[in-house]
């Protein structure tokens, strides 16, 4: 009795520790990349503008531009690019599917022969794949697994990567123009709060990967500063050949 309720707790913790997250990049990936992209881009635009010793009220107006701008922007460019992978995804389902529905059996040996290579015995192979055929749907779902590399079950959604960029690259994009709606006049809290957010994110990202928080946060924070720095040089450079 020991020995069973030993095996059904390691079983129970198996299942418990072997769970995985979700690694398709559904929302994950527009999401992170949409608020890096905001918090440093809007801190580079930003930073350029001051370079050129103009108001703050001008820093301002271009923050909020960029932060529009750039929303809109992500999000187009996320809805097209996901729309355009999902309709060439189903254009080879479709294709798959009449070659299932005209060539069956070839398509059976075509999978029994992916599993033979794969070390399965041939006998056992050619039954699996005969059992697996029978259901067309199901046939389908295998062959654009080993063939195509894909879930047809869990393609992207064009509107959650369309939404998730839009919105995170709003709030990323945020954060160093909000100490000047807050009444600040100089550009020395938007860039201690710009920092913050890139550590911030850095840090957040580490939480889905296997780097260390502090050594992502420190690296996001590395580069939205050398952007920041070498955009307000020309930002400078700019607005004294202009002037």
């Amino acid at each position: 009795m020991a020995i069973i309720e030993t095996e059904a707790t390691l079983h129970e913790a198996h299942r418990d520790n072997h769970t995985h997250r979700d690694v398709n990049g559904g929302w994950l990936r527009p999401a992170v990349f949409g608020a890096m992209d905001g918090l440093v881009s809007n801190l580079a635009l930003m930073t350029g503008v001051a370079g050129g010793n103009v108001s703050h009220q001008t820093i301002v107006i271009a923050g909020l531009a960029g932060l529009a701008a750039g929303a809109f922007s992500m999000a187009a460019g996320e809805y097209t690019s996901v729309a355009s992978q999902r309709e060439l995804v189903q254009a080879e389902l479709e294709v798959e599917r009449r070659e299932l529905r005209k060539h069956p059996q070839d398509e059976e040996r075509e999978l029994a022969a992916l599993y033979e290579g794969r070390g399965v015995e041939p006998e056992l192979a050619r039954e699996v794949a005969r059992q697996l055929s029978r259901d067309p749907e199901q046939a389908l779902e295998i062959h654009a697994r080993e063939e195509l590399g894909i879930d047809p079950g869990d393609l992207p959604s064009p509107t959650v990567a369309a939404v998730s960029s839009f919105g995170a690259f709003a709030l990323g994009a945020l954060l160093p123009v909000l100490p000047f709606l807050l009444g600040a006049t100089a550009l020395w809290p938007a860039l201690l709060l710009a920092m913050i957010g890139l550590f911030g994110c850095g840090a957040v990202v580490a939480k889905v990967t296997a780097r260390s928080w502090w050594f992502s946060g420190l690296r996001q924070l590395a580069l939205g500063g050398a952007a920041a720095g070498v955009t307000y040089a020309l930002g400078s450079l700019f607005g004294t050949a202009v002037g």
